[in-house]
């Protein structure tokens, strides 16, 4: 039987929305952190392993969109498909800790309509980095006919129906699991550098090597040493070497990679 537009609005209150791509090793945790949401949606950029078919066995709603246009156009996509009247954005590298279930149940249930954000608690190469300093966070529920759209090949943001809502953050955080391996930091290097250095090629902006090195060396001593990366032993200082270097290959390919970014750019 067809559902009203009010019962679902009333059985339907959050959906949580996932972009995947090769994440067959993380993406079961992932949705199973998730299982309090009314709805799980995924939308795979043309995993070559089993990532969609591990979601669909846990009961996600799994859409195909292999045209690689950038973050913005795929979270849109997630935002076409959403039901739930709020929407929380996760990533496959990430997962609900109990705490913040609880704080995101509130949320939803209170019917304000403003925006949350999330810190991370970061684990690399297998360790918690919970010596390091979190200092800013990452907007991730919002009610979902307040955003009009995403924009941005990379760091996307949400640009709002209507602008100056008020931002609320929650104390519990996301799990992130964001650098597992070499190879993958160094693929995930790869794709960051590039995609950044396409936004800032959009905003006019130089690259450089001289300016790489700067760059890499003002977050590496500002990662390690002040917020705590020495902190963490060899995990601690992986995890700040990688994201020095994406910021140092960010200006080299601004200055190198012309008509690559060129391209980035246009899906931006």
């Amino acid at each position: 039987m067809k559902r009203s537009s009010s019962e679902t609005a009333q059985s339907i209150r959050l959906t949580v929305a996932i972009l995947t791509l090769n994440e067959e090793k993380r993406i079961a945790t992932c949705i199973r952190s998730a299982s309090f949401a009314d709805q799980i949606i995924v939308a795979d950029s043309g995993s070559k392993d089993r990532t969609r078919e591990i979601a669909q066995s846990l009961g996600a709603e799994v859409h195909l969109y292999p045209d690689w246009e950038g973050f913005a156009v795929q979270r849109n996509r997630l935002l076409s498909h959403a039901k739930g009247e709020y929407i929380f954005f996760l990533d496959a590298d990430e997962e609900f800790t109990p705490e913040l279930v609880e704080e995101v149940r509130a949320a939803v249930h209170s019917g304000r309509d403003q925006i949350w954000e999330v810190m991370w608690n970061q684990v690399a190469f297998g360790r918690p980095l919970t010596r390091m300093r979190t200092t800013s966070g990452v907007q991730r529920l919002f009610r979902r006919e307040s955003i009009r759209c995403f924009s941005g090949v990379v760091h996307e943001a949400a640009e709002l129906k209507t602008p100056g809502l008020p931002v609320h953050r929650f104390k519990a955080r996301l799990l992130h699991y964001s650098r597992e391996s070499i190879h993958g930091s160094l693929l995930k290097l790869a794709q960051y550098a590039q995609l950044g250095a396409a936004k800032r090629a959009q905003a006019g902006k130089r690259g450089g090597v001289i300016l790489g090195l700067l760059s890499s060396l003002a977050t590496f001593v500002r990662m390690y040493f002040f917020r705590g990366g020495i902190l963490c032993g060899a995990e601690g200082f992986l995890f700040c070497l990688f994201v020095a270097l994406e910021g140092f290959f960010r200006y080299a390919a601004l200055k190198y990679d012309h008509g690559q970014l060129d391209k980035l750019a246009s899906r931006g």
